[in-house]
């Protein structure tokens, strides 16, 4: 085997369809486009999601829900988290900028506080909402929890 007798395998190379090039071809008169229609113009462009007439898949699907434009988003953060936040940064008062210094949250962001773990520190803790287990536990533990505007 050398250079001069290499050469691609068997079937892997087809010649281009050559169309209007007159009737001898095979592909010529109306070009392999059928007779009349936009479809057999110049210029012409299928509009996104047409499928040839049939109810486009988009039209189709039913609509569901709907988005409350009134809804208030709450930034969650446990009680777990407040706890290992205040044990390792050795602090008894958590509120939102001491949240933001430790991105948490983001400076824009409401904070709710849940109640997922335990709390055994006296906290102050300020936020913008509680869930009553979380106030609950806190006060609980000899902390007291702030709901701020």
């Amino acid at each position: 085997m050398n250079l001069s007798n290499l050469k691609p395998a068997e079937g892997s190379i087809k010649n281009r369809k050559r169309i209007g090039r007159g009737q001898g071809s095979g592909r010529g008169g109306t070009s392999t486009k059928g007779h009349k229609g936009a479809q057999s113009r110049t210029g012409y462009s299928r509009k996104i999601g047409f499928e040839g007439g049939q109810m486009p898949l988009q039209r189709r699907i039913p609509k569901g829900g709907f988005k409350n434009i009134n809804r208030i988003e709450y930034a969650a953060i446990n009680l777990d988290v407040l706890q290992q936040i205040a044990e390792s940064a050795g602090v008894n008062k958590i509120d939102h900028q001491f949240m933001v210094e430790r991105h948490l949250v983001n400076k824009r962001e409401l904070v709710k506080v849940l109640g997922r773990g335990e709390i055994t520190i006296a906290l102050e803790v300020h936020a913008h909402k509680f869930s009553g287990t979380a106030k609950a536990a806190i006060e609980k533990a000899g902390g007291s929890a702030t709901e701020i505007a």
